[in-house]
């Protein structure tokens, strides 16, 4: 059993590393250079939603996301080799600043990251169940009629989508057109492996008492060409977690993400309007913090426990 953090560190809204050069700053992780071929994903306790990244932080969510994730790795490192150096992230950075990264990061290979995030839906919900109910089809992949809000698929699909600048929102695209992207033989491998990486979860997953409905992985390859699970993978941030007990098609089932969270935003209201989704996002209440959080937590035990 891996345990989940019991004395989180300070909430991280941003590292501040002097030691290594700062790359990027991602909605939730911030990317540092270790040489030129390594690099130190730093998981912050930031939060977006609807794209946009909220001012507060979620205590312990840097952490808990770090471990998820290497949990995970782990446990799927049979079906495609992942960026993990097994190095120890404390390694690389200056005395003063090991207290930053500890437990909440991962230092990994440098890859050439492919431009396409590879969605596995195995039930129809979010934008998807938005398609399906305009035109019967979901990324150009046609479903039966008469499928329902959080119903099940047949089988899991492929749906893959662009990645999309710093606050615009990920285009869904068909697979033919990740083809003309990254070529087809590759497109294949990306479909086959996502696909099995996503059955495997959630085989495992549904043991534990929850349905993954679906989520995204992204992939790089190496100074060979070998395909490469990166970033970070089927963690509430990057997945749909659904409590088996409480499940039912029809509606909007409750969940192990950032739910509530979208759910205070949807009625949220600034100067007197909705908000429109666009930065800056309303500041959240303490008790939704709070209650995210907790989700957090809980998904984590529940896989790892």
């Amino acid at each position: 059993m891996i345990q989940a953090p019991t004395m989180p560190t300070p909430p991280l809204l941003e590292s501040r590393l002097h030691s290594l050069p700062l790359l990027a700053r991602g909605k939730v992780r911030d990317n540092y250079a270790v040489g030129d071929d390594r690099l130190l994903m730093v998981a912050s306790d930031r939060l977006s939603a609807f794209d946009v990244v909220m001012g507060e932080p979620i205590p312990g969510k840097g952490e808990l996301l770090t471990r998820m994730a290497l949990f995970w790795f782990e446990r799927l490192k049979g079906i495609v080799p992942n960026h993990l150096t097994g190095e120890a992230p404390e390694s690389v950075v200056a005395a003063d600043e090991r207290e930053q990264v500890r437990g909440r990061s991962m230092l990994v290979k440098r890859l050439k990251p492919l431009p396409v995030e590879a969605v596995v839906r195995g039930y129809l919900a979010g934008s998807g169940w938005k398609e399906y109910q305009e035109n019967g089809r979901v990324c150009g992949v046609a479903l039966p009629p008469g499928l329902k809000n959080a119903g099940k698929l047949p089988q899991p699909i492929f749906t893959p989508a662009t990645k999309a600048e710093a606050g615009e929102h990920d285009e869904n695209i068909a697979f033919e057109r990740m083809e003309g992207i990254v070529g087809p033989a590759l497109a294949e491998q990306v479909r086959r492996v996502s696909v099995a990486l996503y059955e495997t979860a959630a085989a495992y997953a549904r043991g534990r008492g929850i349905i993954i409905a679906d989520t995204k992985f992204e992939f790089g390859l190496d100074e060979h060409g070998t395909l490469t699970l990166m970033d970070e993978v089927l963690t509430p941030d990057s997945s749909r977690f659904w409590p088996a007990e409480s499940y039912a098609e029809g509606g909007n089932p409750p969940s192990y993400d950032k739910q509530f969270v979208r759910d205070w935003l949807e009625q949220a209201m600034v100067d007197g309007q909705p908000w429109n989704k666009r930065a800056p996002a309303p500041a959240l209440p303490a008790e939704v913090v709070a209650k995210t959080a907790a989700k957090y937590r809980e998904a984590f035990e529940r896989l790892t426990g």
